[in-house]
């Protein structure tokens, strides 16, 4: 099918109805989930293949998450789908008033190379489970992926779920299509771009973008375990997530230590020689590698492979390019601070990151953090377990994007919350009206 038969096509089946009601949203996220855990071996292959995730850190960081995700909202979509009263006002007696989320209609969902799996997956989910239909467009940067999500989700109804497979022009020709909302993961660029195309036709959008994402040690952290917990962070993935730690600050009484204790953490975690560790992933393209390169020329690499070992890049210019472009790979600027306040001085006055963290036993200073700085989300004493969790939503702030998904947010962002209110017929205050004399009178005791 065309894609510009497919939104016509998703919206006259979903002015039938049948995608509202309990019965289909549940029968297809079973389907679903069936049919991804038939196809198991084939997405961790794509995965492997595209970027070269093991099998354990994919089930981790992308199959595991979306089944969970699944499970989720079928425990939860009944109780969800319910009308929620409201409270009623003086001004209306008698009435009764309710909300209810009601689903958009078609669905455009598109999605990044990085976790082609997950990022593609877990919205899907959320539109599904809000009662609409989708149009999911995969990054060509992962075709080995994007082929399998073709391949498996082929098999449901056009006119329920569609994948279209395409380069950024069909990205483009997509977002001026009149979808009822549009779901982008990506980057800030493309981001303003599909926003700017989007607002032609008053199409409301999720952004969820990325950014530089601080992290701070102070000396009082346990820093053994902080650097473990960073090494996982920053070098899952090689990198290549919009929510790994971007740079550095540790206290300059505990810097050397901290730094000691990272290079430690990096060898603990994938040997002394990641680049020939089966289970240390690659950057996703040429483009990429030389890209990353020219910000750590001295960094141990694979000009075959495309793998970059874990680098940490001591006290890089403030001003230099790898300070003011997200790095996403996996080079680290690596910090010493005296004062916290220009650290967090220096946090302020840049874009809103998507992500903060904090290492810190200190619970003043860790109120302290949270109180003066914005971001999408906060972790203290760990990085990324934010995002795997259902119960806490996921999203970015600023620059690093608008809207947020996960569990219920993910239920609340693909619905419109519409309001019913009902007016009895058996009272009717005659001071609304312009002929009452005690008009004025009534409304000032009300208003006042």
């Amino acid at each position: 099918m065309e894609y510009a038969e497919i939104v016509p096509r998703q919206k006259s089946y979903f002015a039938g109805n049948t995608t509202k009601t309990l019965a289909h949203r549940l029968e297809t996220l079973r389907l679903l989930e069936g049919l991804l855990r038939e196809n198991e071996g084939l997405f961790l292959d794509a995965l492997e293949a595209d970027l070269g995730k093991s099998a354990d850190e994919a089930f981790m960081t992308e199959i595991g998450i979306v089944y969970e995700e699944i499970q989720f909202m079928k425990r939860h979509l009944k109780q969800w789908m319910k009308a929620k009263k409201v409270k009623t006002a003086m001004t209306h007696l008698g009435s009764k008033g309710w909300t209810i989320l009601e689903p958009y209609g078609a669905v455009l969902v598109i999605a990044p190379w990085n976790y082609p799996f997950q990022l593609a997956l877990t919205p899907l989910i959320g539109a599904i489970a809000s009662g609409n239909t989708v149009v999911l467009k995969p990054s060509e940067l992962a075709p080995k992926t994007a082929d399998a999500l073709f391949q498996v989700l082929s098999q449901f109804r056009e006119e329920i779920i569609a994948v279209v497979l395409g380069d950024a022009f069909l990205t483009t020709q997509l977002v001026r299509q009149p979808f009822d909302y549009c779901f982008f993961t990506g980057s800030s660029r493309v981001g303003k771009l599909v926003m700017q195309e989007a607002a032609k036709q008053l199409m409301p959008v999720t952004l969820e973008l990325g950014g530089k994402s601080p992290l701070i040690v102070t000396k009082d952290a346990d820093l053994k375990l902080a650097a473990k917990r960073v090494a996982f962070g920053k070098w899952i993935n090689a990198g290549q997530t919009c929510i790994a730690p971007d740079y550095a600050f540790a206290q300059e009484d505990v810097y050397q230590e901290f730094k000691d204790e990272l290079a430690q953490a990096i060898r603990e975690l994938y040997g002394e020689k990641p680049l020939e560790n089966e289970k240390y992933g690659r950057i996703v393209n040429r483009a990429h590698f030389d890209r990353l390169i020219g910000y750590a020329a001295d960094a141990q690499k694979d000009e075959e492979t495309l793998k970059i070992a874990p680098f940490l890049l001591e006290k890089p210019d403030l001003d230099s390019a790898v300070m003011q472009e997200e790095i996403f790979g996996p080079i680290l600027p690596l910090y010493p601070y005296r004062n916290l306040e220009e650290v967090l001085d220096f946090i302020k006055m840049r874009p809103k990151p998507l992500a903060l963290y904090l290492f810190t036993k200190n619970r003043d200073l860790e109120r302290k953090v949270l109180f003066e700085t914005s971001s999408g989300s906060v972790c203290i004493n760990d990085t990324l377990m934010q995002i795997s969790t259902p119960y806490l939503p996921f999203g970015g702030v600023g620059a690093s994007g608008m809207g947020s998904y996960h569990g219920y947010q993910s239920f609340r962002t693909f619905s419109h919350q519409k309001s019913v209110l009902r007016q009895p017929n058996w009272l009717d205050f005659s001071f609304r009206y312009p002929q009452s004399k005690w008009r004025g009178k009534i409304l000032r005791l009300l208003f006042k």
